[in-house]
């Protein structure tokens, strides 16, 4: 009875492998060559892909935002200190002031540059526009996608190359030149992957954050006034400009007169003679 229940179970074992094989294979034919699960798995693998292309590429943007901002002359320079201040106190987040200037007399206007987070942008740019009038604007972005990369693998050759050259010189059987050459090729390949891993840092700097810079000036019917009382008080002298440049004028123009005059003197006797 035994050998007969091990024949019944070696007979069973083989078509329980063929219907599970012919199962298989139609769920092969079915997707394509592929099970369910792979099907599912390498769409998820597609679409996690898709999305972390995009965020590496726009990780990989530096932005640039150039503001202007009019306001009433007096008020100029309190509102570039104010924005300032809230830059060097960090107000919306890491912030960096870069450059200022200021300019006054009958065109007064000032900026301010500096380096923010992304999410300072918009409230830096309402703080210096509260209850003024924010003119142009324009935003720039410098894809780094392709230096960041070419510098991502100038830093691995250079390190891979320092390790080589370390290797080298821990060998006791160098020749006192052949270190001398060694030591120098270590340290100009130090010194360029110094420089590569410096600019690496800038490029991650340009996209960590991003450039801002708020030009404030007068609304233009203040200038045009200012522009016509500097012209006033310049009629003096453009005046005396114009008297001086009229002057020069006449005095060059003097000798041409007297050659002309003696020109049609010597043209006119030649004629009286030739007539009679």
């Amino acid at each position: 009875m035994h050998a007969m229940k091990k024949r019944i179970v070696c007979c069973l074992l083989p078509a329980m492998a063929l219907a599970s094989g012919c199962g298989r294979q139609a769920e092969h034919d079915a997707y394509g060559g592929a099970a369910p699960e792979s099907v599912a798995m390498t769409a998820a693998d597609a679409v996690a892909g898709t999305t972390r292309n995009r965020a590496q590429a726009q990780a990989m943007l530096a932005y640039e935002h150039s503001v202007e901002i009019s306001l009433a002359e007096n008020d100029i320079v309190a509102r570039m200190q104010r924005a300032q201040q809230a830059c060097r106190q960090a107000k919306f987040g890491d912030c960096v002031v870069l450059n200022v200037r200021q300019q006054g007399g009958d065109y007064p206007s000032a900026s301010v540059g500096m380096r923010i987070a992304p999410a300072g942008v918009e409230p830096m740019i309402a703080l210096a526009s509260r209850d003024a009038e924010l003119g142009s604007r324009s935003t720039h972005a410098e894809d780094l996608a392709v230096v960041v990369r070419d510098n991502a693998l100038a830093q691995d050759r250079l390190r891979r190359e320092r390790e080589r050259l370390q290797e080298f010189q821990a060998r006791r059987d160098l020749a006192v030149a052949d270190m001398i050459a060694l030591s120098k090729q270590l340290a100009e390949t130090e010194a360029q992957l110094q420089a590569a891993e410096q600019e690496g840092a800038q490029h991650r700097r340009r996209i960590d954050t991003q450039l801002l810079t708020l030009n404030f000036q007068p609304p233009r019917g203040e200038r045009g006034r200012g522009e016509i009382g500097e012209a006033v008080r310049d009629f003096g002298r453009t005046l005396a400009i114009g008297t001086a440049w009229t002057i020069r004028a006449l005095a060059f123009l003097i000798p041409l007169a007297v050659l002309a005059f003696g020109l049609v003197v010597v043209i006119r006797r030649w004629r009286r003679r030739s007539h009679a």
